[in-house]
């Protein structure tokens, strides 16, 4: 990634803005990773010559839909809807294994300091592939796509509840399987993180519409169900 790589934007209106984020880009400055200097924050500003204020937030390896607002009065009313749950949130990931064909993953996670927070996950698995790839005592390897909706929104929540069911996703480090991980790095060429935002659906904080915003997956999620010969249906585009 370089200084002048372009977002893509794929939702603007008056007071709000969207783009699709890459895999590996963080949304803002973090102690955590000092070492960065590119930031979408940035990039976004520089790009559209005016200051943006990120609505939430996006893990650093996860891609998709990305949301600002332009200026600080729809800022604080995003942030509300986001803090009382009136986004729904829509992501995409393949997992390790067949996944079950719906479930509801209600697991409190702990937070930095210790203390435990609820966490509700729900998925339905969209699709599911087995391929010749050795793992283990197993000769071949199986996978699930899933659609899921975090109704809570806790640090890597989606990341940590599959795990917890034992269907990791991905590319994950650390709560992935690193026998998966290694073998798609070895045999691919790929150490991409398998979870996009696919979709954020909200009532217009301003304007009271309807919006929908739609992030396209990104290069590598597509190689990757090229390789497992995963198809979406367009209800799921």
């Amino acid at each position: 990634m370089t200084a002048s790589m372009t977002l893509d934007v794929i939702y603007q209106d008056e007071y709000l803005i969207a783009v699709n984020k890459p895999p590996g880009l963080l949304v803002h400055r973090s102690l955590i990773a000092n070492d960065v200097s590119l930031f979408a924050l940035q990039l976004l500003r520089d790009q559209i010559g005016r200051p943006v204020y990120p609505a939430h937030r996006l893990d650093r390896k996860t891609s998709g839909t990305l949301l600002f607002s332009l200026d600080k009065t729809s800022d604080s009313k995003m942030q509300q809807l986001f803090a009382v749950r009136q986004i729904q949130k829509t992501y995409l990931a393949i997992l390790r294994g067949y996944s079950p064909e719906k479930g509801e993953i209600d697991y409190p996670l702990k937070k930095e300091n210790g203390s435990m927070q609820d966490a509700l996950t729900r998925f339905m698995t969209i699709a599911t592939a087995e391929i010749a790839l050795p793992a283990g005592k197993h000769q071949t390897s199986r996978y699930s796509l899933v659609k899921a909706r975090p109704e809570t929104g806790r640090m890597h929540q989606l990341r940590r509840h599959f795990a917890h069911i034992l269907h990791p996703i991905i590319g994950d480090r650390p709560h992935g399987c690193n026998k998966q991980n290694k073998l798609w790095k070895q045999t691919f060429n790929m150490d991409t993180m398998l979870l996009h935002a696919s979709s954020l659906c909200f009532k217009h904080p301003i304007t009271g519409s309807d919006v929908v915003i739609t992030a396209p997956l990104l290069p590598e999620f597509r190689r990757a169900m090229s390789i497992l010969d995963l198809h979406l249906r367009d209800d799921y585009r």
